[in-house]
């Protein structure tokens, strides 16, 4: 059964310092299990990590990413947890870290919010949302928010309500800070005022993803736990987590989610294979791509971005010459789910850098490393 977490800062409070990367070293062994021409990975009970062969010229360098491992080892600031690295389905590198293991739940802060999303995508595909342009007053508790004008779903899902809840300003009504020093998120809500028309501005709120959740409790009659653990977390395989509540037991959509490493790359191995996973379609495959596009662009205020959309990044990087996509998604201290379509690669990176700028920057090196590494 999913557990209840005490109430603790939330999400992602992104905070862009550059980072000198001291990237580190470890006892825990290093799993390379489909690097070796006609080496196939081991068959598993559980779904989402499937075996699959890997051919000569198409695998990670095991000597790279072996590399980082012992730089993330010692990296003074012993905060970084976990890094399993799939590819083709495949587990090819794993690692523990700063007192972590493969069991070991973690709080992946904002990238709870990426996971929120697909719960919305749950509940649309069930018909308790009739569509993505729904207004979002139909799907909360009689006047919860005050909003002036129709808010739609996808506005939601993209940050765009027009709400005065803008995380990066200290003085905006409904910003995370002032959210959690309330006992009554539901009272909350209905001071938030709109201070711009809905989908002309994105704005990186946590209420905004408190709504989403909001939405699915709503209209499910579950808690977020209760609807994550039966409609998405359970076809995964996914079988331990606490997600904290609010402090009148509200679901909190925008983070707080704590799970294992390895389970995070299996909400990314979902995505990455259009919503589907040991021959089950748990989401349907228009709606994960439409989650991935590009729907804003954020690359002017978000330096780890080119784009979002619905809650989830994206961000495109040179690598050895070529233009390489990456979605993700990502919380507070360096906490991602990173998916490479090109390389057929999920990554899952924990970290316990909150608050400190340098845990996105470092992450960020993490992956540009495996990419790096990665053949095709």
């Amino acid at each position: 059964m999913p557990g209840e977490l005490t109430p603790a800062s939330c999400c992602v409070r992104r905070t862009f310092f550059h980072m000198k990367l001291r990237i580190p070293a470890q006892r825990v062994v290093l799993l390379f299990l489909c690097v070796v021409a006609s080496t196939a990975c081991a068959p598993s009970s559980t779904p989402g990590i499937v075996s699959c062969p890997t051919l000569a010229g198409d695998s990670v360098e095991v000597a790279v990413i072996d590399s980082l491992f012992t730089d993330l080892g010692r990296d003074t600031t012993r905060n970084i947890k976990g890094v399993v690295v799939q590819r083709h389905g495949c587990t090819v590198a794993e690692r523990y870290f700063n007192g972590d293991d493969s069991t070991s739940l973690h709080d992946i802060r904002s990238a709870t919010k990426s996971i929120t999303s697909a719960l919305v995508l749950l509940a649309l595909q069930q018909g308790l949302i009739k569509n993505l342009d729904q207004p979002i007053s139909e799907l909360l508790p009689d006047s919860m928010i005050s909003a002036t004008a129709p808010i739609a779903v996808r506005q939601v899902l993209t940050m765009r309500t027009g709400l005065d809840s803008d995380d990066e300003d200290s003085l905006s009504v409904g910003n995370e800070d002032r959210m959690d020093e309330s006992v009554d998120w539901i009272a909350f809500a209905r001071t938030v005022p709109m201070t711009s028309p809905p989908g002309e501005r994105y704005v990186y709120s946590s209420f905004t993803a408190f709504l989403a959740g909001a939405m699915v409790e709503h209209t499910s009659h579950l808690s977020l736990q209760d609807f994550a653990a039966k409609h998405l977390f359970g076809p995964l395989g996914i079988h331990r987590f606490a997600w904290r509540r609010g402090p009148k037991g509200e679901g909190v959509g925008q983070g707080n989610l704590s799970m294992t490493t390895r389970d995070m790359t299996r909400i990314g191995e979902l995505f990455l294979r259009g919503g589907r996973v040991a021959g089950r379609q748990v989401i349907d495959s228009a709606l994960v791509r439409d989650a991935l596009a590009p729907h804003v662009a954020i690359s002017a205020v978000d330096p780890f971005a080119d784009a979002y959309g619905y809650m989830w990044y994206s961000k495109s990087y040179e690598i050895g010459g070529k233009s390489i996509t990456v979605h993700f998604a990502s919380g507070n201290g360096g906490n991602k789910i990173y998916l490479v379509p090109a390389h057929d690669l999920v990554i899952a990176i924990t970290s316990s850098a909150y608050g400190r700028g340098y845990g996105q920057r470092r992450s960020e090196q993490i992956l540009l490393r495996i990419l790096a590494a990665t053949q095709h």
